[in-house]
């Protein structure tokens, strides 16, 4: 796959030359794929796929670290999460990516997320970003598709 290319500064110039993380390369690559994403109040990158949200956040003291955050779509109830804490070891097992983990909110609903992380402190190509951006979005969808396969969802 070719790099992508927008006439936008930040995908402009040749596409091997490594460039700093930044929210707008991260949303410049998105859109180049056609990836529909918005600004939440804070100012993170998040967008929906397949019903499950996703944040492209940039962490670290200068940004340098991307993590591509998956909040699957269905929730349990707290008597659900032994059984959500073996489902996320066996996959993380199983796999390399997403990362999964077990998250109860205020509200007692217990969810599975998963996320993908990369340091990029070095910089990296828009080719490269469009892979990993992918790469997140993808196997994030894939956890949902095996969490919505799980007994016991409720509707939140």
């Amino acid at each position: 796959m070719a790099s992508p290319r927008l006439e936008d500064d930040p995908l402009a110039g040749h596409p091997d030359r490594l460039r700093p993380l930044t929210g707008e390369l991260v949303a410049a690559v998105l859109a180049a794929r056609g990836r529909s994403v918005g600004r939440a109040v804070n100012g993170d990158l998040v967008g929906r796929f397949d019903d499950n949200l996703i944040w492209f956040l940039r962490l670290g003291a200068a940004g340098e670290v991307l993590q591509v955050r998956t909040m699957v779509a269905p929730a349990f109830g707290i008597e659900q999460v032994p059984a959500l804490y073996a489902f996320c070891n066996a996959w993380n097992h199983d796999r390399l990516w997403p990362k999964a983990f077990v998250h109860v909110d205020d509200g007692g609903h217990a969810r599975i997320y998963g996320e993908v992380i990369t340091d990029l402190e070095r910089g990296v190509t828009p080719h490269q970003l469009d892979q990993l951006l992918d790469c997140g979005i993808t196997t994030g969808c894939q956890l949902a598709v095996a969490v919505g396969r799980l007994p016991g969802a409720v509707s939140t």
